[in-house]
């Protein structure tokens, strides 16, 4: 099939389009401890979306990668973990809303887990990197979704999701699990 019959710009159709990330969590056995953790990232202060809250690590897929590659390539840049096997756990639909041109571009997240035995982390300007206990995750300030998305994801089964926008502009979740 040529590039150019994909369907995305038919005329008159104002399509539903999809912005493709990545959402990772990787877990690891604490020697000090001896817990089950996960790496969550404290947004910055300063950023713009979910300061001071905790959130996996992850970001935008480019046009040229796969979304595994894209997944990959952003574990190495926020975190310096390489080599960790990813699996995909989930898919996030966010419905964005409309605007005065019809439906605005949503987002598309593809949420990997993996494990890592190697806890060395690169320092970032996104935030800082810390190691959490999954049984304490409920204590922390995590970005909304996070308290009910984490704990599926990190479960042996696969999670579909929609986020959808409210009147008020907040998100009503709804999680599919297979």
């Amino acid at each position: 099939m040529n590039a150019s019959e994909q369907g995305t710009r038919e005329p008159g159709k104002a399509r539903y389009q999809v912005l493709p990330r990545t959402l990772i969590f990787v877990t690891s056995h604490s020697p000090e401890t001896g817990t089950e953790e996960v790496l969550l990232l404290k947004g910055a202060p300063t950023k713009r979306l979910w300061a001071n809250k905790y959130n996996g690590v992850g970001g935008h897929v480019e046009a040229g990668e796969s979304v595994a590659a894209g997944a990959q390539r952003e574990l190495a840049e926020e975190t310096g973990l390489t080599g960790v096997a990813l699996t995909l756990r989930g898919i996030v639909n966010i419905n964005t809303g409309v605007d005065q041109f019809g439906p605005r571009p949503g987002v598309l997240v593809c949420v990997f887990v993996g494990t890592t035995v190697n806890r060395d982390l690169l320092s970032g300007r996104e935030g800082a990197l810390q190691w959490i206990p999954v049984d304490t995750l409920p204590a922390y300030p995590l970005v909304d979704d996070l308290y009910e998305l984490l704990p599926l994801v990190l479960g042996d089964r696969f999670v579909y999701a929609h986020y959808q926008p409210r009147a008020d502009g907040e998100m009503d979740y709804r999680f599919e699990v297979i």
